[in-house]
């Protein structure tokens, strides 16, 4: 099976170096160069495509407002973030809009393409989960589709939310670290510091929660790491 990765840049010689990194891994890639140009294709073909590759320093707008406006439009394609910024700001911020990763310029091919493979095995792992519906306290997850529902109303959630949470309501009330989330939701090939891990939970709890600055369901042991409670 070819996977279909859609790269967002408005640097020819970026576009031709991702395209041959998505070739050398099996990969189909489509490419645009402005936000527009993305936001309609995205528009048009979500279901088709696998991974999202995104500068942020386009010539008619930012990446940011890209992955924004996807992911305030239900679109949970992952997305890496590729860009020669390298400022924690612009790190912290891209996670903050529903990325998946982030990759500052130059990069390395190899590891690029493993990290692109990595995190659509995991995408696509959800749709070979069992058939069935976990029901936790107030939450109700279809394994079949991956939607989230909340006191029966559905959760717009972006791809790693819904991996953090499906994990929690499989094991309530167990204590997770962060390595532990790590290995579970990242993987090994993928490097996420502790911030990054931090980001995710902030914004799991922003929209499960009723009140995220006094969580009830997602629990911080302070210096161990965090408790889900239905």
């Amino acid at each position: 099976m070819s996977y279909h990765v859609l790269i967002v840049d408005d640097d020819p010689a970026i576009c031709k170096l991702l395209s041959k990194v998505m070739i050398s891994n099996e990969m189909d890639p489509l490419v645009v160069n402005s936000g527009a140009a993305a936001l309609d294709l995205i528009a048009r073909q979500s279901s088709t495509l696998d991974m999202i590759l995104m500068d942020i320093t386009l010539g008619d707008m930012e990446g940011f407002d890209v992955i924004q406006t996807i992911r305030r439009n239900g679109v949970t394609t992952p997305v890496i973030i590729i860009s020669g910024r390298n400022e924690d700001y612009d790190f912290m911020y891209g996670l903050s809009l529903g990325a998946d990763d982030y990759v500052t310029k130059p990069f390395r091919p190899q590891i690029l393409g493993a990290k692109v493979k990595a995190l659509i095995r995991r995408s696509k792992s959800f749709s070979q989960e069992n058939n069935q519906q976990i029901s936790c306290g107030p939450f109700l997850c279809d394994t079949t589709t991956m939607r989230f529902y909340k006191n029966n109303v559905e959760l717009n959630l972006s791809e790693k939310e819904r991996s953090l949470l499906l994990l929690f309501v499989r094991h309530p009330q167990q204590v997770f670290t962060k390595d532990m989330i790590y290995e579970q939701i990242w993987g090994n090939l993928i490097a996420v510091d502790d911030n990054a891990i931090m980001v995710y939970i902030n914004r799991l709890r922003s929209k499960i929660e009723d009140n995220a600055r006094t969580p009830q369901h997602i629990i911080t042991i302070r210096g161990v790491g965090y408790r889900f409670v239905p």
